[in-house]
């Protein structure tokens, strides 16, 4: 060995140091099976002497083509998934999933704070130069940025809920299913006058009441879906979907819901609706905040409904009546379809409709 002090120290050094070969060396760092226990504290313990910490990674990584690591997109902001519950269960999963393959993860914004659309700059380029072995897009629009640069890699591909794309592995609910079904509960208790508060149909940051065409042209799918879902009960129950106004909230938030849901509970009683079907449960909550502001009681006077079941819908004053979604399993599984031996074509996981104390039924003089 060199005595330079700026000479980094090699493998083979570790090696002639040690008395070893250089291949009993490298397992030592890269297949610990392949020798004893003592053998191998030796030769880490004589790199640990000479100061050498392991295999350059980006030599490793050319020379066996792979990084140890996969990419998870997100839809969001980075805050976002260490916020929301719903993107913090999902993402629990994956880290589990990935312990136990012994797997790192790199966390992809496609959207960063304060941006109304998916970020264009130098977005597509990250995914194209992410030192990964595959990539999870979580919750993306149809039309997201990312997507061609990912796809072009030509690395395994694993959708988590949206969008669907042909020829690629997909995790997800049948949320058309699930809304019809909570929508049916509600129907069943007597309700004829909804309103529908929807999470974003477009990236695009809008707020408010959805026209039909903005509905038409949504590029988020579950949103779509869990909209057709709701619509597809109310018409089989001889209730005009129309009649029931979709209100869109750009973000997750209770805050955005309970200001958004106030106008529709200011109307006269004979008009405004008796319950209101939310895309999550945070919208649910936020609403159940705009109907306490106006005086009303929960379900007496407006029932809701939520979807997700996660913890708040608990653990807060309103125990929410929603559709139980195993976000963590979507993690974990998508993990373990993308590092498996074959990538599945789809997975559809189940939900549970679980009524509590948020929907009751409806009172004659409403609706």
């Amino acid at each position: 060995m060199s005595d330079d002090p700026r000479r980094r120290a090699t493998l083979r050094d570790v090696a002639r140091a040690a008395g070893v070969s250089h291949t009993t060396v490298s397992n030592a760092f890269s297949r610990p099976d392949q020798l004893s226990a003592a053998l191998r504290e030796h030769v880490l313990a004589t790199a640990r002497t000479i100061g050498y910490a392991g295999p350059d990674p980006a030599a490793r990584s050319l020379r066996t083509g792979r990084h140890g690591a996969l990419g998870l997109v997100f839809s969001e902001d980075l805050p976002f998934a260490f916020s929301d519950r719903t993107a913090t269960l999902f993402l629990q999963g994956v880290a589990e999933a990935c312990r136990e393959r012994h797997a790192n993860l790199l966390l992809i914004a496609a959207r960063t704070a304060g941006e109304a659309s998916p970020a264009l700059g130098g977005l597509p380029e990250a995914v194209r130069d992410a030192a990964v072995d595959g990539f999870i897009l979580y919750s993306l629009a149809r039309d997201s940025p990312v997507i061609a640069p990912i796809q072009a890699r030509g690395l395994p591909l694993v959708v988590v809920d949206q969008p669907r794309l042909s020829g690629v592995a997909h995790i997800g609910i049948d949320d058309f299913g699930a809304a019809r079904q909570v929508a049916e509960h509600l129907l069943a208790l007597g309700h004829r006058s909804f309103a529908i508060l929807s999470l974003h149909l477009k990236p695009d940051g809008q707020n408010g009441p959805a026209s039909p065409e903005r509905i038409a042209a949504a590029t988020y799918e579950v949103a779509a879906a869990r909209l057709n879902g709701y619509r597809n009960a109310l018409a089989a129950a001889g209730v005009a979907p129309e009649t029931a106004p979709v209100v869109e909230c750009a973000l997750n938030d209770e805050r955005q819901a309970r200001d958004l849901t106030a106008p529709l509970l200011r109307r006269a009683a004979a008009d405004r609706p008796s319950a209101i079907l939310a895309r999550s449960d945070r919208l649910a909550l936020g609403a159940a905040a705009a109907a306490r502001e106006a005086g009303l009681a929960v379900p007496d006077d407006l029932s809701i409904t939520g979807f997700d079941d996660i913890a708040d819908s608990t653990l807060t004053e309103l125990a929410l009546t929603t559709i139980r979604q195993p976000h963590a399993e979507k993690g974990r599984t998508a993990v373990r379809m993308l590092t498996g031996p074959v990538l599945a074509d789809a997975r559809v996981l189940a939900t549970e409709l679980v009524v509590r104390a948020s929907s009751g039924r409806r009172r004659n003089h409403l609706g």
